[in-house]
């Protein structure tokens, strides 16, 4: 493994319906075409907190405040020669509606409907974590 963990932020957006958003990684990226909880990486200086409000707002267009991101899993997973702690946290409240900026589709579906989408492997373990939470 080389140097410190890749430490990712990742948001369960939760509609009314009980729904979660999820998006597809375009063309291009790594892991292309797979579903994943919208997210990114964490950048020097940042609290996992900012970091997730910054990448909601750049792949989705929405704001949220650190109060309505409640922690809630987390996943480790080798990634090549690094390895990832991905940290998901629940959001209910958020301002503006969530479109794909940087995906190339976005999707709300139940909980259980996450099990049969095509997923990054840090973010299967947390499928069932979810269920138990919504």
């Amino acid at each position: 493994m080389n140097g410190a963990p890749l430490i990712v932020t990742a948001a369960a957006l939760i509609d009314r319906d009980g729904r979660l958003l999820v998006q597809q990684r375009p063309e291009g990226k790594s892991m292309a075409g797979l579903w994943e909880f919208p997210g990114g990486k964490l950048e020097p200086d940042e609290t996992p907190e900012s970091c997730l409000i910054r990448e909601l707002e750049e792949e989705l267009g929405i704001a949220t405040d650190a109060a309505c991101l409640a922690p809630a899993a987390f996943a480790s997973e080798a990634l090549g020669d690094r390895h990832l702690l991905l940290l998901l946290y629940i959001c209910r409240k958020w301002r503006g509606t969530p479109r794909a900026l940087e995906a190339a589709a976005l999707k709300w579906v139940r909980p259980v409907e996450l099990h049969a989408l095509p997923m990054p492997p840090a973010d299967r373990p947390l499928i069932g974590l979810i269920e138990a939470l919504v």
